[in-house]
Order: structure tokens, then C-alpha cells, then sequence
């Protein structure tokens, strides 16, 4: 399939730190194995670059402060997205403060258990060589100081689980921090007339957060079209401006972007397409490669699109199974034009691990039998890859008709009221429920009520970002991290 690329590596700053008034030869016979397990850790998860000191410091561990400049200067240089500090004995909290508040990124903070005391012949028992756990309580005083947040993992034995758990945890965390951070949304087209619940403050979201909305015009669109059938390059020339650029060169002896018979015959081997037929099938191929290739060109991590009018009026096809194939291809694309459910989606599927697509949906109508449970629902713009088991999709006037797999499903709304920003992120089931038109998942949870009543008196809408797993408890967390961006829930969702 072809896919929409984005660097999603997550490059941690890895620090041992010790004592200097502790015995060195057990640190540093603890930070080989402490070293060797986080290794494991970083190639399970996939995408994760360990930075250590090893050349910066000697020994391999911070204590000393003279060395926090030089450590400092190596992860400015390594662009370094979130450091971990293992102690290898009681650490030393000022330079484990002093380092996290110089660099600014997410913190982990963890060590492992101290074996048992050991006892001499006669019984006494002589100097404990660690002191993790005390230590800890110290630097996490330390970095509250500093008013650096961070991220605890309990005190456990280097081969427990929790401590698997909690690394994957973490590295989530970061990815969603990653993701948020700089992210850049292209714009196209304008939000529909009458829906001022999309409306959003393109000032803040970049003062606030350096989240940039780049508007590119419709015409844009269609211009990067028709290069594609020319089988012209990508560049942004001919493209970014309506007026004034010349014309581009006639079709005579030029072949089309060979990328669109590609992502027509995937379309066509995956649904049944007998409703709309080839052309527009070809149609619903260029408008993704276009989507793609201009967000690529201004560097978007997804897209927020105008699909009520733009390509109904000029290519004849409503948009809608367009972004869905966005989405499956690697690029969030909002419909209606709606930025903050393009935020939301992007950090679901950082969440995630980009392991799965999320989706976009509207907060419908109530069960019919079932109390708690809701139609999340939209017209055609849903992932062809969320199909439930056993259904063939299917696409009708360019959008996709068919339900989507249920299981565990994570949902937010990132909004914002009088420049208070919240993200909404709670957890349910997907459900059994009468089957409908478009694409649909009927969402069941603990108290139904509850999740209205908090949608009506917001500051949310009835557009929702979801996506399959349990990831509320990573994008709590991921809160402490995002700046003046407060977690909110209907139910208590659990620490990591």
C-alpha cells in the first residue's frame, strides 16, 4: 500500500545516574544490566533510538555536575525527544533536575529494587551498597522544584513486567508529546457556513502550542491534479498560487503519475466499488495522492478538509471515502473542516503507536434498546481497514457503507473555551446495534448519561476522534506534557 510517511522514531536520552558517596564497582555492575534490559525494552517497542552518555561522561553515569553541561549539549545535538533517568544507587538529584529542566522533554523517572542487606557471619548487618528507592523520593523533590514534570515507575525488580508495562507506557506518552508538538495541519477549503462549532483560534493553537494551520486553496488541489495526470513532480511550483503562474505544459506525450492506477487497483481490490464504477474510482485516486503529496509538501501531519463542497463541485464526487483512505494510509484527514478533531486524531494514533488508524465521528443517536450505548457515526469517511469481521464494504456515491469492528475503543475531543484548552479522553466497548447507513460503530459504556451531559455542557460538539485500545490512561499522562492543556474524563481513568 502507499503510504503517507512521517519519521515517528521516538529518540530517548538514556542517563544512569549514582552517588558518588555510594561504593562505584556495584552501580556499575547494576547499570551493564539496567543498560542491557532497557535495550530489550527499546527493541520490543519498535522505533525507539537509545542516546547514552557513554562518550559524554566517564563511566557511563551522571553524578557529577560539572558533566550536565556536556550531557546537556549532546541531546540539544541528538534532538532527543524524552530522557530516562535509571539510578543505579541513590542518584544524585541535581543533576537529574538540572538536565530535564535544561532540555524541556518528557522525564521517566525509575530504579530498581535493592536486593536484601546483606548480614556478616556474625549476624550484623553491614552498609546497604544502594539505596535506590530513597534516592528517588529525593530527585522526584528535586524535579518538582524545578517544576518539571515527569513520569514514575514503581520501584520494582529489573525483570518484572511492570517495568515493560510502564517503558511502553511511557514511550507512548512521548509519542503523542512528539506528535503534538509543531504539528502542522493543512487546511483546505473553508469550515462549512453554519458550523460555528468548528470554528477554532488559529492564533492560539500556534502561540499556545506551535500548532501551525496552513491553508492551502481548493485550486491548489486541483492544480497538483493535474500534474499527477502529467505525470509532473510534486513541487510545490504551479501549485501554491490560483493567479499568475503559468500554464502548465499540454498532455501530449506525457504519461500519469503511475502512483494512481497503484491506490485505484488497491480501492478496487478491497471493496466492492460496482456502485460508483472505475472513473470514479480513478477520480477518488487523485484527490488522495494530491491530499497527500501538497501535505507532504508543506510538511502536515494531517489534513482538515472542506468536504461538503470543494470536490462535489469540482471533480463531481463527494470526499468522503477519500479521507478514510487517508487515514488508512497513514494521513488524519478531518472532515467538515474540523482542526480540533484533527489534533485528537493525530494523538490517538501517536497514542497507538500508529498501530491502527483512528476515525472521526459524530456522537449521533442513543440505542434503541440499550441504555448506554451511542451511535458513533459519519457519513462514508471511515478507514476500509476498521471493517467488522464478516462485512464486505462497501462504497456508495464515493463514501464508505459499512460498520466498523468493535472491542475496546478509546475517544477524545481536544477543545477549548475562552483559551482553556481540555482533552476529553475516556474508554468503552464497541457494541452489538441495529445496522444503519455510512460507517458506524455503536459505542457502549458504564453510564451513558454521564458521557451526554459532559458532551453537552463541554466546551465539546458532537464530533468525537476515536480509535481501537485503551490508551486513555497514556494521554492522561501525556497531559503533564503538553502545556496548558488540562485532561478531563466522564470516569476516573487510572494513573500509569
Amino acid at each position: 500500500m502507499i503510504r503517507y510517511t512521517q519519521d515517528r522514531t521516538v529518540v530517548l536520552g538514556y542517563v544512569p545516574v549514582r552517588r558518588d558517596m555510594f561504593p562505584s564497582r556495584p552501580a556499575s555492575e547494576l547499570k551493564s544490566r539496567v543498560k542491557a534490559r532497557f535495550d530489550e525494552m527499546a527493541e520490543k517497542c519498535g522505533d525507539v533510538e537509545l542516546v547514552t552518555i557513554d562518550d559524554t561522561v566517564e563511566g557511563g553515569m551522571l553524578w557529577d555536575l560539572r558533566d550536565a553541561d556536556r550531557v546537556v549539549e549532546l541531546f540539544r545535538a541528538k534532538k532527543v525527544d524524552a530522557i530516562a533517568f535509571p539510578h543505579c544507587n541513590f542518584g544524585q538529584e541535581e543533576v537529574v533536575a538540572k538536565v530535564a529542566a535544561e532540555i524541556g522533554k518528557p522525564v521517566l523517572l525509575w530504579g530498581p529494587r535493592d536486593p536484601s542487606p546483606e548480614t556478616d557471619k556474625s549476624g550484623k548487618t553491614g552498609p546497604r551498597d544502594f539505596d535506590t528507592q530513597c534516592g528517588m523520593f529525593a530527585t522526584s523533590r528535586a524535579l518538582k522544584r524545578y517544576h518539571v514534570p515527569y513520569t514514575y515507575i514503581e520501584n520494582c525488580w529489573l525483570d518484572s513486567p511492570v517495568l515493560d508495562q510502564g517503558f511502553d507506557d511511557f514511550i507512548r506518552v512521548v509519542s503523542v508529546v512528539k506528535a503534538f508538538r509543531g504539528m502542522r495541519i493543512a487546511q483546505i477549503g473553508s469550515r462549512p457556513r453554519q458550523f460555528l462549532s468548528v470554528k477554532v483560534n488559529e492564533s492560539e493553537l500556534l502561540s499556545k502550542f506551535g500548532i501551525e494551520i496552513v491553508p492551502i486553496w481548493p485550486e491548489e488541489v486541483k492544480r497538483m491534479i493535474e500534474k499527477l495526470k502529467r505525470g509532473l513532480p510534486p513541487s510545490p511550483e504551479g501549485c501554491e498560487l490560483p493567479m499568475g503562474q503559468p500554464p502548465l505544459p499540454p498532455l501530449k506525450g506525457l504519461l500519469p503519475d503511475p502512483r494512481i492506477a497503484s491506490v485505484a487497483a488497491e480501492i478496487e481490490s478491497s471493496v466492492d466499488w460496482s456502485a460508483v464504477g472505475h472513473g470514479a474510482v480513478e477520480t477518488m485516486a487523485y484527490l488522495e495522492v494530491a491530499i497527500m503529496d501538497l501535505a507532504k509538501i508543506h510538511q502536515c501531519q494531517a489534513a482538515a478538509v472542506d468536504c461538503w463542497g470543494f470536490s462535489q463541485d469540482a471533480y463531481g464526487i463527494p470526499s468522503c471515502f477519500v479521507l478514510g483512505e487517508l487515514f488508512d494510509r497513514g494521513l488524519p484527514a478531518a472532515c467538515e473542516t474540523d482542526i480540533h478533531a484533527a489534533i485528537g486524531a493525530v494523538l490517538l494514533q501517536a497514542a497507538s503507536r500508529y498501530s491502527s488508524p483512528a476515525f472521526i465521528a459524530d456522537v449521533t443517536i442513543r440505542h434503541p434498546e440499550d441504555d448506554n450505548a451511542e451511535l458513533l457515526w459519519h457519513c462514508g469517511p471511515f478507514a476500509k481497514s476498521l471493517v467488522k469481521k464478516g462485512v464486505i464494504p462497501a462504497v456508495k456515491e464515493c463514501k464508505g457503507m459499512y460498520e466498523i469492528e468493535g472491542g475496546p475503543l478509546t475517544v477524545v475531543r481536544f477543545d477549548q473555551d475562552d483559551g482553556n484548552y481540555l482533552l476529553l479522553a475516556d474508554e468503552g466497548e464497541g457494541t452489538e446495534g441495529p445496522k444503519t447507513t455510512g460507517n458506524y460503530v455503536w459505542f457502549k459504556v458504564n453510564d451513558w448519561v454521564k458521557w451526554e451531559k459532559k458532551l453537552m455542557y463541554g466546551p465539546y460538539i458532537h464530533h468525537v476522534s476515536g480509535i481501537h485500545g485503551h490508551f486513555a490512561k497514556v494521554l492522561k499522562e501525556a497531559c503533564k506534557y503538553l502545556g496548558p492543556v488540562t485532561h478531563d474524563s466522564v470516569e476516573p481513568v487510572e494513573e500509569m
